[in-house]
């Protein structure tokens, strides 16, 4: 293994007459940062970058995928690099294609990725495998020539795409010596640059100090309707019942992972208690998970929203079965608002018709955020009209995962 930050990479030749992936690099990004929520601190927080090259040609250039992980869980390279990297490139190129698009497979891809893999045991492989869908994905609606949300909108949702979604600024994290008055410059900026309803953090500090905090947020946002709160999975039962029966009052937008991801008998007893929205699963990583939730968490389809992230859930690939999942048990798509904050998340959003997504406006850059020049109006943001997941959109961002593909010894095969 080399060190923080190195490069690595892994090459095979090309394959005649055949659309395949060239090389898959890796490197491991620092997001570190002093903030904490009530379970964890984000002082050594780390992420992978992923580039796939193809033999493809775009306008005179090699098609190249890109994919990161989502903040909280740490950069996956290991498990990449000793496992699920060598397993996709030593495949029979001409079982990952997708005959009927001329494209690369990504459900083949996946199948491929997971093969000898035991069922059960999510947690890290599930964020390796969804760091390199990504990738993949970006790459197909690449070799496609379309926004991935076009492409989705068009294999899922009969060509109809939403033009912009709808977003949240997730933020009101704890930082040494921050107080109610810098927690408020902070709300203060996000509904400055658009936004409508903010999130913060609670679970960290005792109930009546969060009350003082929540209330000093409600000053600059108004109604409870534009707050949201999240506890990070930090409470027992008797404690979530009691902020419960605290937050009632306020109305917020919700009330967001009391207990722990798994606890299901918790998360249902707390609708006894709590009658206004909540919010939860983006520690839920499979299909199979979310069918759990759903049949024992006392989740409420007509209020209560889920936050499955695709690039920690093994991808797009998954979250298509998630999806069906979730019609077979009467939820609606639009009652969906992805963890993470990045734009793989906004192109689901866009082309497969979920409620809404996160945004990191302030924090984990430059993986948070959306395209430059995408202002947020009234809570809603647009995206970029680029084939891909539109990366190359935001330049900060951009200039990082380029770093990977640079100097790539690409003999390009499919014009």
């Amino acid at each position: 293994m080399g060190p923080k930050g190195c490069l690595l990479r892994y090459m095979i030749t090309p394959w005649e007459n055949t659309v395949r992936i060239l090389e898959i690099r890796e490197k491991t990004a620092s997001i570190a940062s002093p903030i904490a929520n009530a379970y964890i601190d984000f002082s050594k927080m780390t992420c992978s970058v992923v580039a796939v090259l193809t033999d493809v040609v775009r306008d005179g250039k090699p098609v190249v995928g890109y994919g990161f992980n989502s903040n909280g869980r740490y950069g996956q390279g290991a498990l990449m690099r000793d496992r699920f990297i060598p397993r996709l490139l030593e495949a029979d190129p001409k079982t990952l294609v997708d005959e009927k698009h001329d494209n690369l497979d990504p459900f083949a891809i996946w199948k491929t990725l997971m093969s000898n893999e035991k069922p059960g045991g999510h947690g890290e492989r599930s964020v390796a495998v969804g760091t390199i869908d990504m990738a993949v994905w970006d790459a197909v609606a690449k070799i496609a020539g379309k926004p991935l949300y076009r492409l989705l909108a068009d294999r899922y949702r009969g060509g109809v795409a939403d033009d912009k979604v709808w977003v949240y600024a997730a933020g009101g994290y704890y930082y040494p010596g921050k107080d109610h008055a810098q927690l408020q410059a902070e709300m203060r900026s996000y509904r400055d640059r658009g936004y409508r309803v903010v999130k913060m953090k609670i679970g960290a500090v005792s109930l009546e100090d969060d009350l003082r905090r929540i209330e000093a947020v409600l000053k600059v946002v108004g109604d409870g309707k534009n707050l949201a709160v999240d506890a990070n999975g930090r409470f027992d039962m008797k404690t979530a019942v009691a902020y419960a029966e605290a937050l009632r009052p306020y109305g917020l937008f919700w009330f967001e992972e009391a207990g722990d991801p798994l606890d299901y008998a918790l998360q249902a007893e707390l609708a006894n208690h709590y009658d206004g929205p909540m919010a939860t699963g983006e520690n839920l990583f499979s299909h199979q998970d979310v069918r759990n939730l759903l049949r024992y968490g006392g989740m409420r389809p007509d209020r209560d929203w889920l936050q499955f992230d695709c690039a920690l859930s093994y991808g797009l690939v998954e979250y298509v079965r998630t999806l069906d999942v979730l019609a077979e048990n009467g939820w609606s798509s639009r009652r969906l608002v992805p963890h993470g904050g990045h734009q793989m998340s906004l192109n689901i959003a866009a082309g497969l018709h979920l409620g809404g997504n996160e945004s990191y406006p302030d924090v984990f850059q430059p993986f948070g955020g959306f395209a430059d020049g995408m202002a947020v109006e009234d809570g809603y943001v647009g995206l970029p009209d680029i084939p891909g997941i539109g990366f190359e959109a935001k330049s900060q961002l951009y200039s990082v995962m380029k770093s990977l593909s640079d100097g790539a010894a690409v003999a390009p095969q499919k014009a």
